[in-house]
C-alpha cells in the first residue's frame, strides 16, 4: 500500500512538473518585430490618456533571441533614430540594455544604458510600462507584432 502510494505521487510530481513547462512554453514570446501603435499615461495604476501616433510617425522594435534593435522615424526630424543591444524578458518585466545607436542616444546613454519596465505581453500586442521609484505606472509604449 505505501508503495502504491508512494508511486503515485511521483507519477503526479512528474506530471505536474510536465504541464508546468507546458505552460511556460505557451506564454507569448516578444521575439519578433513590432511596430508602435499609441501610448498611454497613467496615473499610478490607471490609463489617464491615450495618446496615438502623429502622422508618419514609426517606431519598430526587433527582438531576436537575445539582441534587440529599434529604429524610429519623426517626419520632422532630419535625423532618424535607433538603439542596438540586449534584453531579458522575466515573468512581468522586460529589461532592456542599450549598447549603442544615433548620436542622441549615445549621448543619453552616458547618464543610463539599463531600462527595465513592466511588461504586459499576448500573442499579438505589448505594452512596456514605464514605472516611477515608488513602484507606480507613469506611462506606457503599445506595441502589435507586425511579424
Amino acid at each position: 500500500m505505501k508503495k502504491s502510494v508512494l508511486l503515485l505521487a511521483i507519477v503526479f510530481v512528474f506530471l505536474m512538473t510536465g504541464s508546468f513547462k507546458t505552460l511556460e512554453t505557451n506564454r507569448p514570446s516578444i521575439e519578433g518585430t513590432w511596430e508602435l501603435q499609441s501610448f498611454y499615461n497613467y496615473d499610478g495604476v490607471n490609463i489617464t490618456d491615450t495618446i496615438t501616433k502623429s502622422d508618419g510617425y514609426r517606431q519598430v522594435k526587433m527582438y531576436s533571441k537575445n539582441k534587440i534593435m529599434w529604429t524610429r522615424y519623426v517626419p520632422d526630424e532630419p535625423n532618424g533614430r535607433f538603439g542596438y543591444g540586449s534584453y531579458k524578458v522575466t515573468n512581468d518585466s522586460l529589461i532592456e540594455v542599450i549598447e549603442y545607436g544615433d548620436d542622441d542616444m549615445m549621448k543619453a546613454l552616458d547618464t543610463m544604458r539599463n531600462f527595465k519596465f513592466e511588461l504586459i505581453i499576448t500573442k499579438d500586442q505589448f505594452s512596456q510600462i514605464t514605472v516611477d521609484g515608488e513602484g507606480n505606472r507613469t506611462f506606457s509604449e503599445n506595441y502589435k507584432r507586425i511579424d
